[in-house]
């Protein structure tokens, strides 16, 4: 597999490093436990299309939204993650 880096160009894919599921938001700060219990520690397992944040540390050392196709490794879009650090890189 190799991902597009908005920064470096195509790379392979040991340059990355997977985190994990990019759609779970920080509940709020008066938020219950259950809220930040589920925001921790559970993730849905998606068959199909879904967004992950990986970081570049080969290259750039961006952190990057990838939306990826789990099944056939089908990469359609690649962006700088917010609030990742990767508006400065991107200066």
């Amino acid at each position: 597999m190799r991902i597009v880096c908005p920064f470096c160009g195509e790379r392979e894919l040991g340059e990355f490093t997977y985190l994990g599921d990019a759609k779970p938001q920080r509940p709020s700060a008066d938020a219950g436990e259950d809220a930040v219990y589920d925001y921790v520690y559970l993730r849905d397992n998606i068959a199909g299309v879904m967004s992950e944040h990986w970081y570049h540390g080969g290259g750039c050392r961006a952190w990057l939204k990838v939306t990826r196709n789990t099944l056939t490794h089908e990469i359609s879009l690649v962006e700088a993650a917010a609030g990742a650090g990767a508006r400065q890189v991107a200066k």
